[in-house]
């Protein structure tokens, strides 16, 4: 019997980068997908995911409001939570990580190195 894949959400304004995340996940994870982060609290509870990889810069809420609520919140507090931005500057990994999350990639990313992170964090 095969095990049970994984649900990793990807949230990010940009539907080319959503598609190009799920294409590379999606042979080792289910994956769903998320055009912002209101959508994100729109589908939690519905998906229980192992992981959620937070775009930062996004319209309305960026992700360091998102992952805020995030760990407000007794059901979603434990999510790991991995920042995937084209900020490169150092500042804003170091606010990611402050707010909780685990790791920061950035994009454009490497598709090995994004599969090497997420594994990391959700083994």
């Amino acid at each position: 019997m095969e095990a049970e894949k994984k649900i990793i959400i990807i949230v990010d304004d940009n539907p080319a980068n959503l598609r190009i995340g799920k294409n590379v996940l999606s042979e080792k994870y289910t994956v769903a997908t998320a055009p912002s982060a209101a959508k994100l609290f729109t589908i939690l509870p519905y998906n229980h995911p192992s992981l959620i990889l937070l775009d930062v810069d996004m319209p309305e809420m960026d992700g360091f409001e998102a992952i805020k609520i995030l760990k407000t919140k007794q059901e979603t507090k434990n999510i790991p939570i991995i920042f995937l931005s084209g900020m490169i500057e150092p500042e804003y990994e170091e606010k990611g990580l402050s707010l909780g999350a685990l790791d920061f990639v950035n994009k454009p990313f490497d598709p090995q190195k994004l599969i090497e992170c997420i594994e990391k964090h959700i083994l």
